[in-house]
């Protein structure tokens, strides 16, 4: 399944995320950090998105409560609910 995630308190603006079985199949970014994003990505697919969730929620980007892989975990955790 393909789902989207719009993404709060940081720079990218959408997150596209697409899983079946519970395993990562994409995951793309747009704006934010390009290849700190696209290197998140990158590790995360493949894997499960329990897996992916448990490594990103709660890492902050600098003062904000709340960074890109952190907003990624949070969509991972929707998607999750499904």
């Amino acid at each position: 399944m393909n789902y989207t995630y719009r993404p709060k308190g940081v720079c990218s603006q959408q997150i596209d995320i697409s899983v079946e079985d519970g395993i990562i199949q994409e995951i793309k970014f747009y704006g934010g950090c390009n290849g700190n994003l696209k290197g998140i990505a990158a590790l995360a697919v493949g894997q499960p998105v329990e897996d992916v969730i448990q490594r990103l929620e709660g890492i902050h980007c600098g003062f904000k409560n709340t960074s890109c892989p952190d907003q990624l975990a949070l969509a991972l955790k929707q998607i999750n609910q499904i």
